[in-house]
């Protein structure tokens, strides 16, 4: 309200007019304010003269400033006004009619029209903006964030400790002819969240001999395993400790503890037995092996880890560009020669696209892999377990 108070206004004022007046001689701001009111006066009726507009409060001060350069003369010219936009253009055109200051020439140019109501609108919208920034920090949690810390602290109650290891497991773990075996606390909780209350983990890559013990008196048991090669390396000791019936994994790159209701579902249905899983598994890392995987990227990878940093590759691994995460899928597209993508994030559906639009192969080592619809053949993705990082 400050600017509107110093150009005499109303606290209804809508418009404010800006003209710009040059004037063929040296004047001064007196010549222009007679100028104004002179040459407007008597154009049309007495009720749109500016004095009369002035009186009534329909106009509030008009203010008028001048600077004379030589033999010329530049000034602004500013009137607030309450009045419509349709008679506010009119007296914007009026005031455009002067051609005179004294005896010389002049020209006055309608700059622009400002609505002071939309400038109030915008203070007000950003006003808005930082009240609730302020509030979303201080206030309490939404009722949907309550439910979800209701569930999660139910959830956690219902984990119990299993057998003399103090396994964390579902409450129908020792009940149950079928178990799910997982690899951590964590799992666990996500798996109970979701109704799966025959689960139990085995808490590290070493087999307890409880996981020995109950998988020996169980009908079926089913291995749920990250999809990294954490995951691969106690599939492994399990087979080798206890009787395992089914594999079931992660999506490449995932882990059992982030993994959606569907993500569970379909990885159960699809559960192999453990033949097939191993055999899938080393499929994949000949895959690696054959697409080479060197020791210069397993050094990439581990330079990486922890940063938050890309590194960029060409076809024999020479370094083209180091950038942040952030700015790893728009930095993609830029270069034709890149090969090779090791970084310490998430492998994206977008920073897929963008690989894929290289048109050729491209090999992606990230911490782990998103949501993902759709996988080009041309691209390969890996994660930093999989160079044992």
């Amino acid at each position: 309200m400050g600017y509107l108070n110093e150009l005499g206004l109303s606290s209804i004022t809508k418009y404010v007019i800006e003209g710009r007046i040059e004037v063929d001689g040296p004047v001064d701001k007196n010549d222009v304010v007679g100028a104004v009111f002179g040459q407007t006066e008597g154009i049309f009726s007495s009720e749109l003269d500016l004095r009369e507009l002035q009186k009534t409060g329909r106009i509030g001060r008009i203010e008028i400033s001048v600077t004379t350069h030589g033999n010329k003369a530049v000034g602004k010219i500013t009137v607030p006004t309450s009045l419509d936009k349709f008679t506010t253009s009119l007296i914007a055109a009026m005031i455009e009619s002067i051609d005179r200051v004294g005896p010389y020439q002049a020209k006055v140019t309608i700059e622009k029209i400002e609505d002071t109501r939309a400038e109030k609108r915008k203070r007000i919208v950003e006003r808005a903006k930082e009240i609730l920034a302020m509030w979303e920090r201080q206030k309490v949690p939404e009722d949907d964030s309550v439910l979800k810390e209701l569930e999660e602290a139910l959830v956690k109650t219902k984990v119990v400790e299993y057998g003399p290891d103090n396994l964390p497991a579902g409450p129908e773990v020792d009940q149950s002819d079928e178990i799910i075996v997982v690899e951590g606390r964590a799992d666990v909780i996500n798996l109970l969240k979701y109704g799966y209350k025959n689960v139990i983990a085995v808490e590290g890559v070493k087999i307890p001999r409880t996981i020995s013990s109950l998988t020996r008196r169980k009908k079926k048991v089913i291995a749920f395993l990250d999809g990294d090669r954490g995951g691969d390396l106690i599939l492994q000791e399990l087979l080798q400790s206890a009787k395992v019936d089914a594999v079931a994994r992660a999506p490449y790159g995932k882990e059992v503890e982030e993994l959606t209701a569907r993500e569970i579902e379909d990885a159960l249905q699809h559960a192999t037995s453990p033949s097939e899983a191993v055999m899938a598994r080393e499929q994949q890392q000949q895959a690696a092996e054959k697409m080479g995987l060197p020791h210069e990227l397993r050094n990439y990878a581990r330079d990486v880890d922890g940063t938050l940093t890309a590194v960029l590759l060409s076809d024999d691994f020479k370094e083209l560009a180091r950038v942040p995460v952030s700015e790893l899928a728009s930095k993609v597209g830029e270069d034709k020669s890149i090969r090779y993508i090791v970084f310490d994030g998430v492998i994206t559906q977008r920073l897929v696209d963008s690989a894929a639009a290289l048109g050729k192969d491209v090999y992606l080592v990230g911490v782990r892999v998103g949501d993902m619809q759709n996988k080009p053949e041309n691209i390969h993705i890996f994660t930093l377990k999989d160079l044992a990082v």
